[in-house]
Parts: structure tokens; sequence; C-alpha cells
């Protein structure tokens, strides 16, 4: 269970057999590499093969969701986890940035109805970010792969 009450409902080896695409944001990139790690782990931990974790990187959080188009474009992927960190600044270009990400990978998702899940941090400090990939806050990363193999057991439809 995460530090929020989240509990998946899925089995041990729930990621066996599918394919997971990952697109993580170079930009802030100490942070996005413990979130990518985060996720790695996770699918790996649920049973899901180095061969099927597929990663695509870019350069920041407005190009998130143009990777996760690539990627849920694909037949042979069946979930998509979308990583990258905001930290605020002086402008308003967060608060854009922000909406605008969020807005846009919640689009793919539905656009092609397939899961994608958001692991974009959105935090006021660095110390805020790290403190969420990895730190004393948990590992964001994990907790979107850990959604997105919920999900895809979720599409897949019931066991028989």
């Amino acid at each position: 269970m995460s530090e929020n009450g989240y509990t998946a409902k899925i089995s041990s080896d729930a990621a066996a057999g599918w394919r997971f695409g990952i697109v993580a944001s170079r930009f802030n990139e100490g942070v996005t590499e413990a979130l990518l790690e985060g996720a790695r782990s996770t699918l790996k931990q649920y049973g899901a093969a180095n061969a099927d974790i597929e990663v695509v990187r870019v350069p920041g959080a407005f190009e998130l969701p143009m990777g996760a188009a690539l990627l849920a474009s694909r037949e042979d992927i069946h979930a998509v986890i979308c990583l990258g960190a905001l930290v605020r600044g002086e402008t308003p270009h967060f608060d854009v940035l922000a909406m605008s990400a969020a807005n846009a990978i919640q689009g793919v998702a539905r656009d092609f109805a397939l899961p994608v899940t958001f692991g974009l941090l959105t935090c006021e400090t660095e110390a805020q970010a790290v403190a969420r990939a990895g730190g004393e806050r948990g590992n964001k990363g994990a907790d979107a792969a850990l959604a997105a193999v919920e999900m895809v057991g979720l599409f897949a439809g019931p066991e028989d």
C-alpha cells in the first residue's frame, strides 16, 4: 500500500505477458531517472519481462503526450506510463505546462482507448520532487506503473 492509501487489487504476476511503454522526460533528469527506475522495478515485481518494457525519452513535460501517442498507436503496447517532473518557477510557465500536459495525456488515453497513466510530478520545489521520486514520499513512478498494471487487467476483462 502506498502512503496515500492506494492498494492495487492485482496478483503478483499481473504484468506478465503484457507490453508496457514508458515515456520519460529528460528535463529534471535526476528526478525522472528515479521515477523511471521505480516504474521498471514495479513492472518487473509484477511479472513483466525486460523485453516487455519499452522506454521512449522526450525532451520535457510538453512532449510527454506526443511520446505517449507514439507508443499508444502501436498494436503491441498494452499500457503507457508517462513520467516527468515539473518544478514551479517564477513565471506562469509551470501552470501552463502542468495543465496542458495533464489534459493532453488524458486525451491520449481517451483517443486510443488504452491505459495511459500519469506519473508527472507537479511540485513547488525540487525537494518535493526528490521526495516523490524514491524519497520519503515514495516513488510516484512506481505508483504510475502499478496503476498501469491494474488498468491492463481491467481492459483485459474478467478472468474465466
